[in-house]
């Protein structure tokens, strides 16, 4: 009983010291990339003020002022060490881009449309392409469906957005179904009321079918591996032996047995969900998170991109520190460190 309490909590340690190293490089990478790039962000952002309200008086001056506002006159190590340390905190900084708010304000406006989308459209394509997947990797199936399951799977190959594009021509612009950008109309502000909701799920339906339909795939693809390695275990064997009824079969033996490394990529899946679909986002303007980033790319804002890529980054982490300290309980090898 000592020697397995032991290697638990030896397992439990080297499960915390790999999420804070791998949080820690994550951080310092994403400290250094963009400082990497060609460009100064606070001269873009002067060259913006600039492009909208014509000459700027004393510019240089002014650029001085804000990269020292902005700390970026420092020692590149001592913005490393703030950068660290604010990340610790939670203090995101301001955004260059939208100054003066916050980078942690348009996280927050941003994080809900980002989860109420990427959320529903995940698990859509989780249990979508599971359940196609199943069925393709599954003996019984009628050969029709065998034959006919592989065709959905198409347009796997083809990127969200390019999908979301051709989602826009012809549902948006073509039959006028759905609208093409925004996340609701404006006419309904946020808030409590059907109306609002409505808006909201129409201007939703068109970045959520591009992301499905075109990560549906991957899913279906890695539950047929599994069900075609699941069909010929003892216990299907035994379980088609004592008669029991081919949909028993099918969900309580085949999928369920299966479906485990598919759960585990769906916690990576969600805890990468905070950093958006960026080029979908970005093809319908909505308002989430990858958009936010984009937008912190193309104007070289450090402080939004840092902050966007900290939250993805840990969130990240998270779910695999989660989803590594709930293995020692489904299987006991990985308790005892035979794995």
């Amino acid at each position: 009983m000592s020697t397995m309490r032991g290697s638990s909590l030896a397992y439990l340690i080297r499960r915390l010291a790999m999420f804070a190293l791998t949080i820690w490089l994550g951080l310092t990478l994403m400290f250094l990339i963009p400082r990497m790039a060609p460009g100064d962000p606070i001269a873009a952002m002067v060259a913006r003020i600039s492009s909208q309200a014509g000459r700027v008086e004393n510019s240089e001056q002014m650029i001085q002022a804000w990269r020292t506002r902005f700390g970026l006159d420092a020692p590149l190590y001592q913005q490393y060490g703030r950068y660290l340390w604010n990340s610790l905190h939670f203090d995101l900084g301001y955004s260059m881009a939208y100054f003066p708010m916050k980078v942690e304000d348009l996280v927050r406006a941003g994080m809900p449309w980002t989860l109420a989308l990427l959320s529903i459209a995940t698990v859509l394509s989780f249990l979508v392409g599971s359940t196609l997947g199943a069925l393709m990797g599954w003996p019984a199936s009628p050969r029709a469906l065998r034959l006919v399951l592989p065709a959905a799977l198409c347009f796997t190959s083809i990127p969200p957005f390019m999908l979301g594009i051709l989602l826009i021509y012809v549902f948006a612009f073509g039959l006028r179904w759905f609208p093409f950008a925004g996340a609701y109309a404006h006419e309904f502000p946020p808030g409590r009321n059907l109306d609002f909701v409505f808006s909201a799920v129409h201007h939703g339906i068109l970045p959520a079918t591009a992301i499905v339909v075109t990560t549906m795939g991957f899913w279906a693809l890695g539950m047929r591996a599994m069900m075609v390695t699941t069909s010929g275990e003892d216990y299907m064997i035994l379980a088609q032996a004592k008669g029991l009824r081919p949909r028993r079969l099918f969900w309580m033996y085949g999928v369920r047995n299966a479906i485990l490394p598919q759960v585990t990529s769906l916690a990576l899946s969600i805890g990468g969900i905070a950093g958006g679909s960026v080029l979908v986002e970005y093809i319908f303007t909505y308002p989430g998170m990858g958009y936010l980033l984009y937008q912190g790319i193309v104007n070289n804002d450090y402080a939004l991109i840092q902050g966007m890529t900290s939250i993805l980054i840990i969130g990240v982490a998270t779910a695999v520190l989660i989803v590594d300290l709930a293995y020692p309980l489904l299987d006991p090898r990985i308790r005892r460190g035979d794995l």
